[in-house]
């Protein structure tokens, strides 16, 4: 048994009544769920549809979502989330590099990095080569004054921790940063990179070894080993190459926002969603969140 999922942005909701029951009746599903009027809505079906990435395509256009995932253990009970625009709206270290004054350069190897075009330790390295003598102060006013919250995440947090969840911030950015967002957003654990200052000033260089894609993979292994569960329990989220190992093992992998490269691999892809989406993927009602 599967389950369908149709969501919208709920700043803008544009699902209709219409667009569910014409999809659930040409697909032969059972009963539409609505999750959250105008945001989400669900129904059973009974086989993996053949022409689910033709349908997808076409709702794209709608602002609309579509997944289809299996039925069984849609609950889970371990959240691990990249940080970097997934759980916060921007890249740390391309706001750094824009402090340093190399902005846009920085940015354009964050891109093609995420993109799987760069490998990411060494992009990584010569990035953080290049915020050499940037004043160790600078990171908190960064974090102060330009990180924002992706809209959605402090539901997700909350209403799966009140379920009994257990929630991972996994970033291949740095601790400098996962330490506030955990504490502001209520991760339980955070795993980063460490950028190395000396004498208040960053080296330009980072701790070896580098937290990369291997090591998000890793993470999930070892902290459902942990806590007596398997990757299947955790619904793993992020946007870019580095995440994918980590999203293609999770029992729900979810490419958020994600760079097309990255969610071509992915088989739960919300573009249009918050991170309310994961709540909506796990069958929750608006009504079961916690503010």
């Amino acid at each position: 048994m599967f389950i369908a999922t149709l969501l919208t942005n709920p700043e803008t909701p544009v699902l209709d009544r219409a667009t569910v029951e014409s999809l659930r009746n040409a697909w032969g599903g059972g009963d539409a769920h609505w999750l959250d009027p105008g945001v989400a809505a669900e129904f059973p079906l009974e086989s993996l549809p053949a022409n689910l990435w033709e349908v997808w395509a076409g709702l794209q256009p709608l602002r609309v979502d579509l997944a289809v995932q299996p039925a069984a253990n849609r609950r889970k009970r371990l959240l691990i989330a990249d940080m970097d625009s997934t759980m916060i709206q921007q890249e740390c270290i391309d706001e750094l590099a824009d402090e340093a004054g190399v902005g846009a350069y920085v940015a354009g190897i964050t891109a093609r990095a995420m993109n799987g075009e760069l490998d990411f330790e060494s992009a990584l390295r010569e990035r953080v080569g290049l915020l050499k003598d940037l004043p160790e102060a600078t990171i908190a006013r960064v974090i102060r004054d330009r990180i924002t919250l992706m809209p959605g995440g402090r539901a997700l947090l909350a209403t799966m921790r009140a379920n009994g969840a257990h929630a991972a911030l996994v970033s291949g950015g740095f601790t400098a940063f996962t330490a506030s967002i955990a504490q502001t957003l209520g991760f339980d654990e955070h795993r980063a990179n460490t950028l190395l200052v000396a004498d208040g000033k960053l080296t330009g260089q980072v701790a070896e070894p580098i937290l990369g894609k291997q090591a998000k993979l890793d993470a999930l292994l070892a902290i459902t080993a942990r806590l007596g569960l398997t990757p299947e329990d955790a619904i793993a989220v992020g946007d870019g190459a580095n995440d994918l190992a980590m999203l293609n093992r999770a029992g729900a992998g979810v490419a958020l926002h994600a760079k097309p490269a990255v969610a071509a691999q992915c088989s739960l892809r919300v573009n249009h969603g918050d991170l309310t989406a994961l709540l909506y993927l796990q069958g929750y009602t608006r009504e079961e969140f916690v503010a």
